[in-house]
């Protein structure tokens, strides 16, 4: 994809309005030439399936457009072609994005096929996988599946049973699925597509066992017909996402060559040896799956397009749609100048931009990582902490913003040919895949702890709260200018919160900053005592989830803030720069409000400010309400590739904007 002037082709034929265009490339961020050359690139044609289609065309449909795409450049951008080949993860995220644009079936496809089959061979394999397999995935002549989950092990990836074990005598490895929970399921490309499959299993060599390694497993031959010891099944219809053919498959004693073990941190060299260059098998472990974070990157990135697509949809609905002719208006009222109609929608618009600018963060700390410069092994972690946590509120807050605008557009959201409910069906999914929610909220929470868990015993309630401290500001802020420039926001106000206007970025940042500090120097506190009490660290953590939760919750909200801040502060138009003032400060307080019970338990505001907050969003909704046109169109979902009726923008009457 050529790069091009950032005020495209596209652009020009959308008729953006002058702000709506400074607001798009303000919340494309630094990647704003990136994501506007491929838009502009995009084949939109044939974008979304017909959602009368029943399973088996749907996954011919769905196949069918990601060759298509992937004759484009939009399929297996940012996996190498070969050994030595550059991966870039810049052009593998916004090529995902792009995708979101159109059929999540497709999208998904495109994930299983290149992100994680491409993706395994390529982070875990070495120069001869790359060689050899790289072309035909890249390609698509070969199509495969990421098998790791099982029907007994879903997120315990370490407790998998499949078992892949060395046979000296032959040099081959059996994969051997020895119980019925051992099959792998709800495998992309597993139940017709798939000719081969990255399978995840417990490596044994000598009766010894190494952890879980990922091995190359033919499963079809090209005739479609399974082969020999591999048993695959379909899992027929889903709740959404019917062009991904989900199926299982199960091992009984499979043969595979020596060399199909993806063994790049680890395998059987030629005489029979188990050798690793991470001596640690945990670390080996961790390494090996810290590889494949892209794909939650991915997933978050997905997600939040599809907020933003629901979101473009609803608001442009509101823009047209009348209702019960009022004073001064006898031909009615347009749904979005109800105040209740703004209060349901603007605030998660506000959200949609936050949460943007945190993907972008996202985004930069995988190119960091990925993109073949130097980076810390801390560096690796925060980028998985950050991928999981983002991930989780991502895709929660994608279902929330979907259901509230299918239900903004009454009936006419509940029309299939105004793409809403199908919407909800394809993303219900993304809240549990490539790791459940609460279980990543957990990592979240547990990754925030690390930092002095070893040192818990020792320490008196002091230095949990000096640890607290330290860890606040350093395991998800790291020490940038934008993260300084956000705790001197903060500082400002600290000694007079109360008598600071709510609208002032310095009271947000506080209070942001006071709820997660609290919310995890309390949760240390009470995990040592519980420790002490359980006499465990699993019962300690039990015990708290739901706490853990909310600290989780707390930092990336804080995390976010510090993003949109910084986002803002790289905004050179004034008029955007002022529209991103009031959107940003619509995101803060929501999310205060939304928390105000703990804020006035824990004294942080008073009850009359409590009160007070409910006032000041309705303002900012009202004074967001004449740029409405505009905050859809920076969003970034071009009005044509909506493909609903109700958000036709012909049908939109300027007098409205």
């Amino acid at each position: 994809m050529t790069l091009i002037d950032e005020t495209t082709a596209l652009d020009r034929a959308e008729h953006l309005t002058t702000l709506g265009a400074s607001l798009r490339r303000a919340l494309d961020g630094s990647f704003s030439a990136e994501r506007a050359a491929a838009r502009n690139a995009f084949p939109s044609a044939n974008m979304l399936m017909d959602p009368q289609l029943d399973v088996d065309a749907a996954r011919r449909w769905t196949l069918g457009r990601l060759r298509e795409l992937s004759e484009s450049g939009f399929g297996s951008a940012g996996v190498p072609a070969r050994a030595g080949a550059h991966a870039d993860p810049l052009a593998a995220v916004v090529t995902f994005e792009m995708l979101a644009y159109g059929d999540m079936s497709v999208t998904i496809k495109s994930g299983v096929q290149f992100g994680l089959f491409g993706g395994a061979v390529a982070n875990l394999g070495t120069a001869w996988h790359h060689d050899t397999f790289l072309p035909d995935i890249t390609s698509m002549k070969l199509l495969g599946g990421f098998a790791m989950t099982e029907l007994g092990h879903g997120s315990d990836v370490a407790s998998l049973e499949t078992e892949i074990v060395y046979d000296p005598e032959t040099r081959e490895y059996v994969v051997n699925s020895p119980t019925q929970g051992a099959a792998k399921a709800y495998i992309g490309n597993a139940a017709v597509d798939g000719t081969m499959a990255a399978v995840f299993g417990q490596l044994k060599v000598d009766g010894e066992g190494h952890g879980v390694h990922t091995i190359l497993v033919p499963i079809r031959d090209d005739q479609g017909r399974d082969l020999p010891g591999v048993t695959t099944g379909d899992q027929g219809h889903k709740g959404g996402l019917l062009g991904v053919d989900n199926g299982t498959i199960s091992f009984d004693h499979v043969r595979v060559p020596r060399r199909m073990l993806l063994d790049r941190y680890g395998g059987v060299d030629e005489h029979g040896t188990y050798r690793s260059p991470i001596c640690d098998p945990n670390r080996r472990f961790f390494t090996m799956l810290g590889t494949l974070v892209r794909g939650r990157v991915c997933i978050s990135a997905a997600g939040g397009i599809g907020a933003r697509r629901a979101l473009s949809i609803a608001l442009r609905h509101g823009l047209t749609r009348r209702q019960f002719p009022a004073s001064g208006r006898p031909e009615g009222v347009l749904l979005l100048d109800y105040l209740t109609y703004q209060r349901r929608l603007l605030p998660k618009v506000a959200r949609a931009y936050a949460l943007g600018f945190a993907q972008n963060d996202l985004t930069a700390a995988l190119v960091h990582v990925q993109g073949g410069g130097h980076h810390t092994e801390r560096d690796q972690r925060e980028l998985e902490t950050r991928a999981a946590g983002l991930k989780a509120m991502t895709t929660w807050f994608a279902n929330e913003a979907v259901q509230e605008a299918r239900e903004a557009c009454g009936g006419a959201g509940y029309l299939s040919e105004n793409r809403l409910t199908t919407l909800r069906q394809d993303l219900d999914i993304f809240a549990t895949f490539e790791g459940d929610n609460t279980v990543l909220m957990h990592l979240v929470a547990k990754g925030l702890l690390t930092h002095y868990a070893q040192a818990w015993n020792a320490l008196d309630r002091t230095g949990v709260v000096h640890e607290t401290t330290r860890v606040v500001g350093e395991a998800l802020l790291e020490r940038s200018a934008a993260n300084v420039a956000f705790e001197r926001l903060a500082n400002s106000v600290r000694r007079r919160p109360e008598e600071t206007a709510m609208v002032d970025r310095g009271w947000h940042a506080l209070m942001f900053e006071e709820r997660a500090r609290h919310s995890l120097e309390s949760l240390a506190r009470r995990m040592r005592a519980a420790r002490k009490e359980a006499g465990d660290g699993f019962e300690a953590f039990n015990r708290l989830g739901p706490h853990a939760q909310f600290a989780a919750r707390a930092h990336l909200e804080q995390v976010t803030l510090a993003a949109f801040v910084e986002g803002i502060a790289q905004c050179h138009d004034d008029d955007a720069r002022a529209v991103l003032e009031q959107v940003c400060s619509l995101y803060a307080m929501e999310s205060i409000h939304k928390d105000r019970a703990w804020f006035v338990e824990h004294h942080r505001i008073s009850a009359t400010r409590s009160k007070t907050l409910v006032e000041q969003i309705d303002t900012l909704c009202r004074h967001l309400r004449p740029h409405a046109l505009a905050l859809v169109e920076g969003m970034g979902i071009p009005a044509p590739w909506l493909s609903a009726a109700i958000a036709d923008a012909g049908s939109y009457h300027p007098e409205g904007a």
